[in-house]
């Protein structure tokens, strides 16, 4: 059994702790704040996008024959892929960054076992250390971009992607990422970007928009800013699920250190009541003896 003098090192440490993970989950309860809205307004924007994006893809089923866009073309054979990971740049989040890289090697074998080639782009630094530690080659390395989302990195990396895609270099666009849900929920995403889909859809209700001379630069256009914003949503995505995940974290340990304090100061009280048993008996012991005497 520890002595009184251990156990109350023990109960200050613990303490310590419970104080340093208490103000950790205050830190990042205000940091989600401001993550969530900044998400919630770019939101509304990426959702619109998409619904663009899918109504023009819905459009030009009619017309597919015409469009030599290769970001609308049907690749019926994947040789090579682009696949994005982001993580988060620091750790204390729970399974934030093991679920995406679970989620991610997964899609590792599952792409080599259809002979297809990867190029990995990995965003944060977490993801970055592990593949370097188990060997897998990365293309590309990106640290600081997922804990300070930039629109401006965010297209410079995806742009570099997309020159490759329409130059037939690769032939998908993948994104691996974990998003937020709520306060409480993280759900990882594996997000297709590019090609496309054009595909038949039961809306009936499309945009106004018909065929001119101009029709193959302004998709182009559109295609380009709907990457983008898809990768720089994406990061936003990433960071308030990463705050939310570490606020959880954080919870936990300062619930789990405050049970811990609970536990040692019982065994503490405990042993000390046995040493002052334990004195009692020495002095009754002494007082007796020396009676006899």
């Amino acid at each position: 059994m520890a002595t009184l003098k251990e156990l109350k090192t023990k109960i200050s440490s613990v303490k310590n702790t419970q104080k340093t993970t208490r103000a950790m989950k205050l830190v990042s309860t205000a940091k989600l704040k401001r993550a969530e809205e900044s998400l919630l307004l770019s939101r509304d924007y990426a959702k619109k996008i998409n619904e663009v994006m899918n109504e023009i893809s819905a459009k030009l089923c009619s017309i597919k024959d015409t469009i030599s866009l290769r970001a609308f073309a049907n690749i019926n054979e994947i040789k090579k892929i682009d696949l994005i990971v982001v993580s988060a740049d620091k750790g204390l989040c729970g399974g934030f960054n093991h679920h995406t890289i679970k989620a991610t090697l997964n899609k590792i074998n599952e792409l080599k076992n259809k002979n297809i080639k990867i190029r990995l782009k990995v965003i944060g630094k977490k993801a970055i250390e592990y593949f370097k530690f188990t060997g897998i080659e990365m293309y590309e390395e990106y640290i600081g971009l997922s804990s300070s989302p930039d629109y401006e990195k965010a297209a410079q990396i995806i742009e570099k992607s997309y020159n490759d895609f329409v130059n037939e270099e690769i032939d998908n666009i993948i994104i691996i990422h974990n998003g937020y849900v709520n306060k409480l929920t993280q759900e990882v995403y594996i997000q297709e970007l590019l090609p496309v889909d054009v595909s038949e859809t039961d809306s009936q209700e499309f945009l106004e928009v018909e065929p001119n001379d101009d029709y193959e630069i302004i998709l182009e256009e559109l295609v380009k800013k709907y990457i983008e914003y898809s990768m720089y949503y994406v990061l936003l995505d990433s960071l308030a699920g990463e705050h939310s995940a570490r606020m959880q974290a954080m919870d936990a340990a300062t619930n789990n250190a405050k049970e811990m304090v609970h536990q040692l100061t019982l065994e503490f009280n405990k042993a000390r009541q046995e040493a002052v048993t334990r004195e009692l008996i020495e002095i009754v012991t002494a007082i007796e003896a020396m009676k006899k005497k």
